[in-house]
């Protein structure tokens, strides 16, 4: 079995990667970062420390590396061989590496069409049918009917906390235990990969959900909270008092939402969120609070982890409190090296909150949620 993982930062070595040479496949990196894939190649072999009270050490052997700039005919053959695709670039990047997956599955059809699985591993939900989208931009209609034919995509949730890694880390990557990779299956082709760790659901959106509106809504809670607070890392603000609890607050309101939209218990989503908040104080992966609040303008948009859950609890008639002043807080991230922080507090200081606040969301400034958030 063989499998080709588009990006080989620390969530493509320590996660994707790892799972994937436990299960036995032969796994094969495509990277842009020269440093990078010229370690990978040489050496073959890195480590994956998972930190948690016990030091475990994973050995990922065997594996291989490939430029994706620099060798453009070694990775569109990649793409015509191997039995599985997955990707971890990042939302932003998928767009970038379509052209190349569009010309590797055509050359795929001259080799026979084999069954071939694309999951894009990205921190968005439906980030496989975005990429899908992008690779049909660079076909015709006949071209994508052939495509569709022995191509499956297929929808992924993942979560896995990666903290900054040291800086004498090259390709050894520190992650922590807790992991969790659910695909959706009726888009798969060829049957289910081989992937003992991986859940298969016929439905992923009620996991994308809880794993977004928890995990990704309390995290930004404890960063925004925890930044307004003068706090530097996410264990420092989870072991607040204050800013842990209004981090609880905020859980309460998501977890209303998922009971209700996604029938999960309440006593279910009481042990998630409990899981979840031990996560968070794991003195072994905590992360600086700059680092996980970055991208403030990202995290306002309205299908990401702030405004969306805030939306549809109010569709519901549910007062989203706890949500509006994370959001308040976000709006006060001023963090000088991470440009969407730069360019919010530019448009707020020259066009005002409320604008701001429309422009990034895309809400009327009449809608009853910036008045919520505005009115704080």
């Amino acid at each position: 079995m063989k499998a080709l993982q588009i990006g080989a930062g620390n969530i493509g070595r320590g996660f994707i990667g790892q799972l994937l040479y436990e299960a036995g496949w032969d796994v094969c990196f495509a990277d842009i970062n020269d440093e990078l894939i010229q370690k990978l190649k040489e050496q073959r072999t890195y480590q994956v420390e998972l930190a948690g009270e016990e030091r475990q050490i994973i050995q990922v052997e065997n594996v291989d590396a490939v430029h994706s700039a620099k060798e453009e005919e070694a990775l569109l053959e990649r793409i015509a061989e191997v039995d599985l695709i997955t990707t971890a670039v990042g939302p932003n990047v998928l767009k970038g590496i379509a052209p190349a997956l569009a010309a590797g599955l055509e050359k795929r059809i001259e080799a026979g069409a084999a069954p071939v699985n694309i999951i894009a591993c990205e921190n968005m939900a439906g980030a496989t049918d975005q990429l899908k989208s992008y690779i049909f931009d660079h076909m015709t209609e006949e071209e994508q009917e052939q495509i569709v034919s022995f191509a499956g995509f297929a929808n992924a949730a993942v979560d896995r906390i990666v903290p900054q890694q040291p800086e004498e880390n090259k390709l050894d990557v520190t992650v922590e235990p807790f992991f969790e990779w659910v695909v959706e299956t009726p888009a798969l082709k060829g049957g289910r990969p081989d992937i003992p760790s991986v859940t298969f659901v016929d439905d992923l959106t009620p996991y994308m959900e809880r794993k977004l509106f928890t995990v990704n809504t309390g995290h930004a809670a404890l960063a925004y909270h925890g930044f307004a607070e003068g706090f530097a890392t996410i264990k420092e603000a989870a072991d607040s008092s204050e800013v842990s609890s209004k981090m609880g607050d905020v859980l309460n309101e998501t977890s209303t939402l998922l009971e209700q939209k996604h029938g999960f218990s309440s006593e279910d989503m009481a042990v998630y969120r409990s899981k979840i908040m031990d996560r968070f104080r794991n003195p072994h992966i905590s992360d600086s609070v700059e680092r996980v609040g970055r991208g403030p303008i990202r995290k306002l948009g309205p299908k990401d982890r702030l405004i969306r859950p805030a939306l549809e609890l109010m569709e519901r008639d549910e007062n989203p409190e706890a949500l509006a002043a994370v959001i308040d807080a976000c709006l006060m991230f001023d963090v000088k090296e991470d440009p969407e922080a730069v360019e919010l507090q530019q448009k707020i200081e020259t066009e005002g909150k409320k604008q701001a606040l429309a422009v990034y969301t895309e809400l009327d400034e009449s809608h009853p949620l910036l008045k919520k958030v505005l009115d704080r």
